[in-house]
């Protein structure tokens, strides 16, 4: 989003609500459900669009439905912080498709990555790919996932 947030009535939170149960909802429909013509609702998604409030609209997948049942956190600390090494990872971590989210973070982490496998097989590959084969990776610990509690993107909004 961009440095500047516009500011958000309670028409657009109220349209946000429903596009994260479900972003495939006519305009028609949210336009009811908040009091508005369906030109509004869609003036004001555009509007959200265009500022960086709505980052994608994209169809959630269910790994183990494609063959990619293992879920891995990853931490990884890095040898050096200079700017350009700490670029570099950013964008290696960015470019690998198993890597679903990526975090620079604090602590003794520089790093916490989630990442999607088919199995520990696929996962060493990767290892050998994104840590052992970088010159800047001190270290890295895994955590295996043994269940999917909760996975989710929504994002609390105001009353």
């Amino acid at each position: 989003m961009p440095p500047s947030s516009p500011s958000l009535d309670s028409f657009d939170l109220a349209i946000l609500a429903i596009l994260q149960r479900d972003n495939t909802t006519p305009q028609r429909l949210i336009g009811e459900a908040v009091n508005l013509s369906a030109p509004a609702v869609q003036r004001r998604i555009k509007r959200m669009e265009q500022t960086g409030v709505v980052a994608g609209n994209v169809a959630i997948i269910e790994p183990a439905a494609v063959g990619q049942p293992i879920t891995i956190f990853v931490e990884v600390e890095l040898e050096s912080e200079r700017t350009e090494l700490i670029d570099a990872a950013k964008r290696q971590f960015s470019q690998t498709p198993e890597v679903q989210q990526c975090y620079y973070v604090t602590g003794e982490a520089d790093f916490i990555l989630v990442i999607t496998v088919a199995d520990m097989g696929a996962y060493e590959a990767l290892t050998r790919k994104l840590f052992f084969g970088s010159n800047n990776v001190r270290k890295f610990r895994t955590f295996v996932a043994m269940d999917r509690v909760k996975v989710g993107l929504t994002v609390p909004l105001p009353d």
